[in-house]
């Protein structure tokens, strides 16, 4: 599949993006992996947080090569773009997705259900996304970074 079948199927639109929206993705990807270490807050908010920050990396490389996701299923549909953007391993977007999964329980559902492991786990996911992003911006969109 590409990212053009994608368009085709209505799961992503056209998105002409900037150096500046880029910056814009990676600072709040930077953001909130600080913020996700603070220790006060609950494993499930940690997790949240860190989810947020891997999000924002995934954007920004959807963005980077031409497009957005639509609502309908926004967050799955940007985790999944990564084999296509980044073409990042099935292992990465599975854990992320089952990180987003998660996330959406414990945001809505119930409390509790977020180990300190697991939130240090996504927060080491997004760093090392953030990372690669950045590296992989440099290489293949070096003109989109500031």
């Amino acid at each position: 599949m590409s990212l053009s079948v994608w368009e085709s199927n209505g799961w992503i639109e056209v998105h002409k993006t900037s150096p500046r929206e880029i910056a814009d993705q990676l600072a709040l990807a930077d953001r909130d992996i600080h913020d996700s270490q603070v220790h006060a807050l609950s494993p499930e908010w940690q997790l949240s947080i860190a989810y947020n920050a891997a999000l924002r990396c995934a954007t920004a490389a959807l963005y980077a090569s031409g497009f957005r996701a639509k609502r309908e299923r926004h967050h799955e549909r940007t985790i999944q773009s990564l084999s296509l953007t980044m073409e990042s391993d099935r292992d990465t977007i599975n854990t992320l997705d089952s990180f987003r999964q998660l996330r959406t329980t414990s945001d809505y559902d119930h409390v509790g259900v977020v180990s300190k492991k697991q939130a240090q786990e996504m927060l080491e996911i997004a760093i090392d996304l953030r990372a690669r992003v950045e590296q992989w911006l440099r290489k293949y969109h070096a003109d989109l970074l500031q």
